[in-house]
């Protein structure tokens, strides 16, 4: 499972994002940091949380926090996902899944009884010094994005 816990520090990583740069987790230090990984770009469930985290995201912002999403996805696949829901936020491919592996969301999942290896709808929020202070395992959608906006207001 995952090798990070809350409270602890969250170890730098770097991912190639839906913008075109190479984003690292340093980089958002001193902002808190809403991390959220999702199984794949326009399917009916992960297009709702992302919507959610869309219409939530301007008072995320005001309490000085960036949303970024993960999945195994390509730059190019996650382009076309923020621009068909204009989505304000980053997407990072993550298509070797170190990053997933960190967080221990990269898992056996069964589907109609056949067995994958995929992520697991998760979410971590990581504070102004670069620590965990909430994560989220096996996420349901729906009122997910309200317990984390609940979250951001606590710390």
């Amino acid at each position: 499972m995952s090798t990070i816990e809350v409270g602890q520090a969250v170890p730098n990583f770097k991912l190639p994002a839906s913008d075109g740069t190479q984003v690292s987790l340093s980089n958002y230090l001193g902002k808190k940091v809403v991390l959220y990984f999702y199984p794949k770009d326009n399917t009916p469930t992960c297009t709702d949380q992302a919507c959610d985290f869309r219409d939530a995201y301007p008072g995320m912002v005001d309490r000085d926090a960036v949303v970024i999403g993960i999945s195994p996805d390509s730059v190019k696949s996650h382009e076309k996902f923020i621009a068909k829901k204009e989505l304000p936020f980053l997407l990072l491919a993550d298509e070797e899944h170190q990053v997933c592996e960190l967080f221990g969301v990269w898992q056996l999942k069964k589907l109609y009884g056949r067995e994958y290896m995929g992520v697991v709808r998760s979410t971590f929020l990581i504070d102004t010094e670069g620590k965990l202070a909430r994560e989220w395992r096996k996420v349901k959608v729906k009122g997910h994005v309200e317990q984390v906006v609940e979250a951001l207001k606590e710390i």
